[in-house]
């Protein structure tokens, strides 16, 4: 894991668990981004060798399975898995001041983003040049603009947790046993 701001409240979980995996947990810097974290990582991983990363703030059903087959598949440097999601506030079609349509909270259809869930081959630290590398700027922007970016898409649940809202969402599923991301 690579690990920076607030660190240490990851290392004292894990040290107090009894765990018979092997996890490392590895500083990576305070201020390293997301690219930089990816490079300090290398020497965890053998030329060639292909492995999963996610950012660890986002929840879903895939198949990780499947997003590996897929990776593998098509021979190439990253598979980036790509999500529709749900729309936080009602969308209102109009026609000068006239709401024509409205539509409360539905899921997206027209977009995909980033869920945050990916696999690469080694070969992604040739393009990380250092810790202030954003992952999601020029390495995965160069991996799309040559062909090497593939899109795994997953239409099943996938959610973020970057607010307290989100956080209490997701509590909420778990809480009463409707978490769609634990079989």
């Amino acid at each position: 894991m690579a690990l920076g701001y607030k660190s240490h409240i990851i290392k004292k979980y894990y040290f107090r668990k009894k765990n018979k995996s092997k996890i490392y947990l590895v500083y990576t810097g305070k201020n390293t981004l997301t690219g930089g974290r990816l490079l300090r990582l290398k020497n965890f991983f053998k030329k060639g060798e292909n492995f999963m990363v996610t950012y660890g703030d986002g929840l879903t059903n895939q198949n990780i399975k499947k997003l590996l087959k897929f990776h593998i598949k098509h021979k190439k440097i990253a598979t980036m898995t790509v999500v529709r999601p749900p729309v936080r506030f009602g969308e209102a079609i109009l026609k000068k001041n006239k709401i024509k349509k409205f539509r409360e909270k539905f899921q997206n259809t027209t977009g995909w983003i980033n869920g945050g869930f990916f696999v690469f081959n080694y070969k992604i630290f040739d393009f990380i040049k250092g810790d202030l590398i954003m992952l999601e700027r020029e390495p995965l922007q160069k991996l799309a603009s040559t062909g090497q970016l593939m899109a795994f898409k997953h239409t099943g649940f996938w959610q973020c947790m970057d607010t307290m809202r989100d956080k209490k969402f997701l509590h909420n599923l778990y809480k009463t046993k409707k978490a769609p991301w634990i079989k």
